[in-house]
C-alpha cells in the first residue's frame, strides 16, 4: 500500500510541474502595426502621380531597351546607383520571353510604413502575355524621391 501511495504522490507531482500556468496578457499594451494599408484616394496625389510615372518609365525600359536614368530630384542615391540600364535590360530580356511586351501598371494598393516613413505602392503590371502574374512596388518617401523599386510575383496579401 505504501508503494502504490508514492507512485501515486509521484505522479501527481510530475503531473503538477508539467502543467504551465498561463500569464495574464491583459496588462500588455498591443503593439503598433508596422505598416498599414492605407485608401488611394487619401494618398498626395502629387506622389501617386510621381510614383506611377516612374515606375512605368522603368518597365517601358523593357519596351524600348532604353532607360532614362533617374535624377537626383526623382531617387535617392542608393536607386540611382542601383538602376542602371544594364541591370533592366538583362532583366527586361527575361520577363519579354516570359511576358512579352510591357503595357501598363495598375494602382492596386497603398501601404504606409510608419516606423521608416515611407509609402510603398502595389502595381500589377499588366504585359502582353496573360500569364503574366507581377507586381511592382514603388517606394516613395517622404522627401517624394524613390527609395526602392522592385518587382515580384503578385500576391493578394502585402507582405
Amino acid at each position: 500500500m505504501s508503494k502504490l501511495k508514492n507512485i501515486i504522490i509521484i505522479c501527481s507531482i510530475l503531473a503538477f510541474a508539467g502543467c504551465k500556468s498561463k500569464k495574464n496578457n491583459a496588462s500588455k499594451k498591443p503593439a503598433e502595426a508596422k505598416v498599414t494599408v492605407i485608401s488611394p484616394d487619401k494618398v498626395d496625389d502629387e506622389q501617386k502621380e510621381r510614383a506611377y510615372y516612374l515606375g512605368k518609365r522603368v518597365l517601358q525600359t523593357c519596351n524600348t531597351s532604353r532607360f532614362k536614368p533617374f535624377a537626383a530630384t526623382e531617387a535617392t542615391e542608393t536607386v540611382r546607383k542601383n538602376t542602371t540600364e544594364e541591370r533592366l535590360t538583362k532583366t527586361c530580356h527575361n520577363f519579354r520571353l516570359k511576358y512579352g511586351d510591357f503595357k501598363d501598371i495598375k494602382l492596386v494598393e497603398v501601404v504606409r510604413d510608419k516606423k521608416n516613413k515611407l509609402t510603398i505602392y502595389r502595381y500589377k503590371a499588366d504585359y502582353e502575355k496573360k500569364i503574366a502574374n507581377k507586381e511592382l512596388r514603388v517606394i516613395m518617401n517622404d522627401e517624394n524621391l524613390v527609395s526602392g523599386i522592385k518587382s515580384l510575383d503578385w500576391t493578394d496579401k502585402f507582405n
